[in-house]
């Protein structure tokens, strides 16, 4: 068994009491990692602080290489590492506790972790993979938050469904990545093949869309709630104070530092 050992990534969750957890926040918390200590900034406080979080015994003596982003599901924030699993722990705990999910299995493959893809859709956090050799399979899992286990919810064979439109070059190793899942549809995946993102609907087993991509910046899915205009940003010791700013009125720019 290991240690928890990783570089801090910064991630950021909201609370809301109203409409059974989904109205306009009433708190947030940025939070990062950094071994068995949490750096976190609670709105209600108003200040960053240094906690100790609960151990992390983990199957393996090793070091996490965490993605930029963090992912906020169930009440607590994930950082992922994509050659092994997910670590994590309530901001909003007095002392938080760390959680392990290992990938399914089989994903732990360092070489392959640019096939692989951790995020949120419908609610829910969802792993998917494109194999790099034939068949050429695409599979999607979704995590059981409870008991930690990964369930298949599709695997589909991408040569059955390349119609004569696409020339890229499927059957060549390292020709397809995957770029993100849409946030409101877990059956639709975003592949990066070549200089084309194609979309493909898992459950219909078809190419719904490609198009032309020429960034080198990856792409993180974003969804901007109808309420996002008008609600007020929690501050400390103060609710619906109007002269707090809306949440559209601030652009918050996570690059892995923060200043008190």
């Amino acid at each position: 068994m290991g240690d928890l050992h990783c570089d801090y990534q910064i991630g950021l969750i909201t609370q809301a009491d109203r409409g059974h957890g989904h109205g306009p926040p009433d708190r947030f918390a940025v939070a990062a990692l950094q071994g068995n200590m949490m750096i976190r900034f609670l709105s209600e406080t108003g200040e960053w602080e240094i906690v100790e979080v609960s151990p992390c015994r983990l199957p393996l003596a090793r070091r996490m290489d965490l993605c930029p982003e963090a992912h906020a599901v169930g009440g607590r924030l994930w950082w992922v590492d994509l050659t092994w699993g997910a670590i994590s722990a309530d901001p909003f705990s007095d002392r938080p506790e760390l959680s392990f999910v290992q990938l399914p299995a089989g994903a732990q493959d360092e070489d392959l972790a640019s096939y692989r893809r951790v995020g949120v859709s419908e609610g829910r956090l969802r792993y998917v993979e494109v194999s790099q050799e034939e068949p050429f399979l695409i599979s999607s899992f979704v995590l059981d938050e409870e008991c930690g286990d990964w369930t298949l919810e599709h695997r589909v064979v991408l040569n059955k469904i390349w119609g004569p439109s696409m020339w890229i070059p499927l059957q060549m190793k390292g020709t397809t990545s995957i770029v993100l899942m849409d946030p409101l549809n877990a059956n639709v995946v975003y592949l990066m093949l070549m200089s084309q993102i194609v979309i493909v609907d898992m459950e219909r087993e078809e190419v719904i869309e490609s198009c032309p991509y020429g960034s080198d910046s990856s792409c993180i899915p974003c969804v901007l709630p109808p309420w996002l205009g008008q609600s007020r940003i929690p501050s400390a010791g103060k609710k619906d104070v109007e002269k707090n700013k809306t949440l559209a009125d601030v652009l918050v720019r996570s690059d892995g530092h923060y200043k008190r």
